[in-house]
């Protein structure tokens, strides 16, 4: 569970806010009559046993318990690309997607971002850690082993699929006599894959650590992959959205510590969203973050005070915005 220094919450994001937001305040807006809640709000999630489903059944429980809306429910979907495209179409008012997704939603290859761009963010909510997972028992070491072996990258719609993708071209195991076979599997399908041997490999992004996973590595015997090499040329191929982060020591059984790939996790809404629901969220992102981390969390990759505002690119909702300026002032 996170574990916070004698700094209040909100001195410590009025100190990153400062540094990131910079310049002067927003013109102030005027005062406001008490909002109506939402009759009802959805956060779409991801799979059963995933971090993203975990926290957006914690998000959506918050939301109803302090009011934003009358009835709260999280979503049970595929991941990051379903989640983006619940959300533009309506059906879901909050999504929780990688940055990655994201940026590439709120403008596509080859074109500027759009003015009217409905895709926006209302902060950096946590780190996902790429797990590259191998049995035990395999014989492979590195990732270029895996020339030529299956690979389970994610069940369809899921932003695992696009990561996973952009790491094995940036290992240069697309081309036709290397090629890894790209196999879409949800978490707990590749998990059972992995087990019966019909894949080699299974990448799957997530929290630390993500509980079926934690299972596998009692009951079966897994190791993790460095994937740290591959960072430089996989943001040369696709981006600035890959850090190299640290999966702990005893993450994941007795594993040792691995280094790996690391993509920020962001809360999105559409840009038409009332500014009062987005304004009402930030303040509890920021003043209730303990009550948003999944039991099973290690608390190395939640909410973050100086990293909320951290989207990767994505334009923040401009009441999310408003939202933080006023929580520095």
């Amino acid at each position: 569970m996170l574990e916070f220094p004698v700094m209040s919450r909100r001195s410590v994001l009025q100190t990153a806010v400062a540094l990131s937001l910079g310049g002067s305040l927003l013109t102030a807006t005027a005062a406001c009559t008490p909002e109506e809640p939402l009759q009802e709000l959805t956060v779409a999630g991801g799979e059963a046993g995933g971090f993203y489903l975990e926290f957006a059944t914690l998000l959506a429980a918050l939301l109803q318990r302090e009011r934003v809306a009358g009835r709260a429910v999280a979503l049970t979907t595929g991941g990051s690309l379903e989640n983006i495209q619940r959300v533009l179409s309506g059906e879901a008012t909050f999504a929780v997607a990688l940055a990655d997704a994201a940026a590439q939603a709120a403008a596509p290859a080859g074109k500027a971002a759009q003015p009217e761009s409905k895709l926006v963010a209302l902060g950096k909510v946590y780190q996902n850690y790429v797990h590259c997972l191998v049995r035990e028992d395999s014989g492979i070491r590195t990732f270029t082993d895996l020339a030529g072996k299956a690979a389970g990258v994610g069940e369809v719609g899921s932003g695992t699929t696009l990561t996973a993708g952009r790491i094995i071209a940036a290992a240069g195991l697309s081309e036709p006599d290397r090629a890894v076979k790209q196999v879409n599997l949800g978490l707990n399908q590749a998990l059972a894959a992995l087990k019966d041997g019909s894949i080699d490999v299974m990448i799957q992004s997530g929290g630390v650590p993500t509980a079926p996973i934690a299972a596998a590595a009692r009951d079966l015997g897994v190791r993790l992959l460095d994937l740290s090499d591959l960072i430089p040329a996989t943001r040369a191929q696709s981006g600035f959205f890959y850090d190299r982060v640290l999966i702990p020591a005893n993450s994941y059984g007795d594993a040792p510590a691995v280094w790996t790939v690391g993509v920020a996790n962001l809360l999105l809404c559409r840009s038409d969203l009332a500014d009062h629901v987005v304004r009402q969220t930030v303040e509890l992102l920021v003043e209730q973050a303990q009550d948003l981390v999944p039991k099973s969390s290690t608390g190395v990759q939640f909410l973050s005070p100086e990293t909320l505002i951290n989207t990767a690119g994505v334009p923040l909702h401009p009441a999310a915005e408003a939202a933080y300026r006023a929580l520095h002032g």
